[in-house]
């Protein structure tokens, strides 16, 4: 099996030797850029499985650089390193695409399980069956290989995490999902600090499927967590 690729594009010389030392630990082919421009041309001239973006570089901001990245349509997952407290930069990476962020300074341990997380998520559709390409639920249909999200005759746009919440709830509907399901599937680890993520992409992915629709998808079982059903 050929070794999985990140890019890690970061201007500190100091945290880029350290990612690049224990990434190789755990077998991953490295790739390196330390400001947007060359960040840019690397991402153009290689196949990444996925990117280890800093928000704060040179040249061309990490922001920029992740929407020049989603205005081809590119699917390569993108996990943001922000800086503490950086609220606008974490908003503006996920509503650009970004799967996922964490916060510096951070433990490489977490670091390494988000990986793994955002790399299970991202590859699982391909390892669906030919005739599993669709999943559906009354007008609802998802394809797993290009990630097309539609709902009657209406395309959705999913942000990467929104789609793959929306994702877990499809592939388990009727099932009634706990908090910590979720939280463990679609991010894949421990999620300190902000406790009510589910609720909130919830949310936003109710809103976006469901608002000038007749009928919900995404019931709440109160004391639980959620279900994905057709409504009777």
């Amino acid at each position: 099996m050929s070794k999985e690729s990140i890019l890690i594009v970061e201007d500190e010389e100091k945290i880029i030797r350290l990612l690049e030392l224990e990434l190789e630990i755990e077998g991953y082919q490295i790739g390196k850029a330390m400001d947007g421009i060359e960040a840019l041309e690397a991402y153009r001239s290689g196949k990444w499985d996925l990117i280890l973006l800093d928000v704060m570089l040179p040249g061309i901001s990490g922001i920029e650089l992740l929407r020049k990245i989603r205005a081809k349509n590119n699917l390569t997952p993108v996990i943001l390193l922000t800086a503490k407290g950086s609220v606008e930069d974490k908003v503006s990476g996920l509503d650009f695409g970004a799967n996922d962020y964490i916060t510096k300074p951070f433990q490489i341990e977490e670091l390494l399980a988000r990986i793994r997380a955002v790399l299970r998520m991202c590859t699982a559709p391909s390892m669906e069956g030919e005739d599993d390409e669709w999943l559906n639920t009354a007008d609802l249909k998802v394809n797993v290989k290009t990630r097309e999200v539609i709902r009657g005759e209406s395309e959705i746009d999913l942000t990467p995490k929104e789609y793959d919440l929306l994702l877990y709830l499809l592939k388990n509907k009727r099932q009634v999902l706990n908090r910590d399901q979720i939280l463990e599937a679609v991010w894949g680890y421990d999620f300190y600090g902000e406790t009510n993520v589910v609720d909130v992409y919830i949310r936003y992915v109710r809103k976006k499927l469901e608002y000038g629709f007749d009928t919900r998808l995404i019931h709440t079982v109160r004391g639980v967590g959620y279900v994905m059903k057709e409504a009777k």
